[in-house]
């Protein structure tokens, strides 16, 4: 009788989760054929898109697109090497800054923090509204930061780092909460049990629970900061550097800004080079994504 009931249990959710349900109705279909319309022309789109730029940019996949600097003298050997290594050098500079700081505060949110007090929900009110401000605004908050610490070059490592920084901050926030959230309360009372204080048991218990999770929404927002170029503008990164990054001070371009520059030249060698620095950054950007996804389903623990 029991095992009746849980296959019972077990065949209604799986309906209710996968939508496959036999009770359908015409405006159950009329729905379910919209959604599957709006699929279908998203992907269209997505992949007409894609093609169209691989095609215009398949002259210049060859290694001098990586290899070689911009140049305006010799556009059909022109690269792209000082914007790949300058958006390398903005992730690992950006992760840096934003990384140990969101999870810092999403701990202290979750954990130790008293949700009832209105400054406590003033704050947390206003983290999911700064997940959706504008791009540009935190590259203008960039400028004001290092204007404030005494820092007038402007197009520098530490300036991009910092606009980007702050732009994914909200994102690992709110991703890292969730993650430490879904580790289940039952290992936390366990800990406190045996003696542990709070502060043990989210360093030895939660935490390292909740790492996949964090990893993942991490990813994810450096996935997102890599592909971005509105605040990298606003800090004044210029789209034709040609010489390395060598230092937190050093003046840099970033791959975003590069393609911006080129795509506005009239010249087709140029545009052609362009449309292949597109692919190159997707390239980057699904790399990421992959990774992200990797880490996920490896790390995943079922409680």
């Amino acid at each position: 009788m029991s095992s009746i009931a849980s296959t019972t249990a077990r065949e209604v959710t799986r309906s209710l989760a996968t939508g496959r349900n036999k009770d359908r109705t015409p405006v159950s279909l009329i729905f379910l054929i919209g959604l599957w319309f709006s699929l279908f022309f998203g992907v269209l789109v997505l992949v007409a898109l894609i093609v169209d730029t691989a095609i215009a940019g398949a002259p210049r996949f060859d290694m001098e697109l990586l290899t070689n600097y911009t140049s305006i003298v010799r556009p059909e050997t022109a690269g792209f090497r000082a914007g790949i290594l300058g958006s390398l050098w903005l992730m690992v500079f950006t992760a840096l800054m934003a990384v140990p700081l969101g999870i810092a505060a999403a701990l202290y949110l979750e954990e130790f923090a008293d949700s009832t007090t209105r400054w406590n929900r003033f704050v947390e009110v206003n983290l999911q509204n700064l997940a959706a401000v504008p791009a540009i605004v935190y590259g203008l908050l960039a400028v004001a930061i290092m204007a404030l610490m005494g820092f007038s070059n402007a197009g520098t490592v530490l300036g991009g780092a910092l606009a980007l920084a702050l732009l994914i901050l909200p994102v690992i926030i709110i991703t890292t909460r969730e993650a430490v959230r879904a580790v289940p309360r039952d290992i936390r009372q366990g800990s406190l049990a045996l003696g542990a204080t709070v502060w043990q048991t989210t360093w030895r218990q939660t935490l390292p629970s909740a790492i996949p999770g964090i990893a993942t929404g991490t990813i994810l927002g450096l996935s997102r900061a890599i592909g971005e170029a509105a605040p990298l503008v606003i800090v004044g990164l210029a789209g034709s550097v040609l010489f390395d990054p060598t230092g937190v001070m050093s003046p840099i371009t970033a791959l975003p800004m590069q393609i911006y520059s080129l795509t506005s030249q009239s010249r087709e060698e140029l545009r052609q080079a362009a449309s292949a620095a597109i692919i190159v950054l997707l390239a980057m950007v699904l790399g990421l994504n992959a990774l992200a996804i990797f880490i996920r389903n490896k790390f995943q623990r079922s409680w």
